[in-house]
């Protein structure tokens, strides 16, 4: 088959791979559901492990449940309270639990972490060079959290925050890109930077503590309203680069 218009061939893969690449099972027992029927595209059932198939925009059908080919996985969660962000979880279950199994198979990991407290945006991906670009230190992605604090929020508070506050283990002042205080015991802290219960050890510098934390956005990325916590989507291409 020549390549189309343009000079540029299509990128196209036996089927059976192609369920290999998306976490359906080893080659073997990706095959073995496309001889068994269980595989369809374009809502006919194929049972040819070796046909090629164009990957770009495809979407087929595994046990009767939709499946859109990414190269790169990259999804949403709306993280629930309960979870913690590892895969060997010590004292609940991993948020790797609340994914389907072919995305546990290809290896997605959190892009950083948040307590097991701690709801909100999470990224989860099985690229470790966008793991690395969003969690550098260098590239001071904004994280924005919605915080719920035991006592109220003074003006004070929200100077010292914006200033710099020095934490236990670094004498350097720690400094919220933003803070706005939306009522007397809530605000929205905007952070760059990446340590260890960041938001709980600000707080608490200033003489406060966080009584609730959720994140709701992460560079491009916001949290859309309409996700339930515990269910996740997928990003796109676009949104990626």
């Amino acid at each position: 088959m020549g390549a189309p218009q343009g000079g540029r061939a299509r990128d196209e893969r036996p089927l059976a791979d192609i369920l290999f690449s998306q976490g359906f099972g080893t080659r073997r027992e990706c095959a073995v559901r496309v001889l068994s029927g269980a595989v369809t595209v374009g809502g006919q059932v194929q049972d040819d492990p070796a046909r090629p198939w164009p990957v770009a925009g495809l979407r087929f059908s595994v046990d009767g449940v939709e499946w859109p080919f990414h190269a790169t996985a990259l999804v949403l969660l709306h993280k629930p309270a309960g979870y913690e962000c590892s895969q060997r979880p010590r004292h609940h279950p991993s948020v790797l639990s609340l994914l389907p199994e072919p995305l546990r198979r290809r290896g997605v990991q959190p892009v950083g972490r948040l307590d097991a407290d701690t709801t909100g945006l999470l990224l989860l991906t099985d690229d470790g060079a966008l793991i690395h670009r969003l969690t550098s230190p260098k590239h001071h992605e904004p994280k924005v959290y919605e915080v719920t604090a035991r006592h109220p929020v003074d003006a004070g508070q929200i100077e010292r925050l914006l200033a710099g506050v020095v934490l236990d283990d670094d004498p350097r002042p720690v400094r919220a890109a933003a803070a706005v205080r939306t009522d007397a015991h809530n605000l929205s802290l905007t952070l760059t930077e990446g340590k260890y219960h960041q938001v709980k050890r600000m707080l608490a510098a200033v003489g406060n503590r966080v009584e609730a934390l959720h994140r709701s956005a992460f560079g491009p990325w916001t949290l859309d309203a309409t996700l339930p916590p515990g269910q996740w989507r997928w990003l796109s291409a676009d949104q990626v680069s």
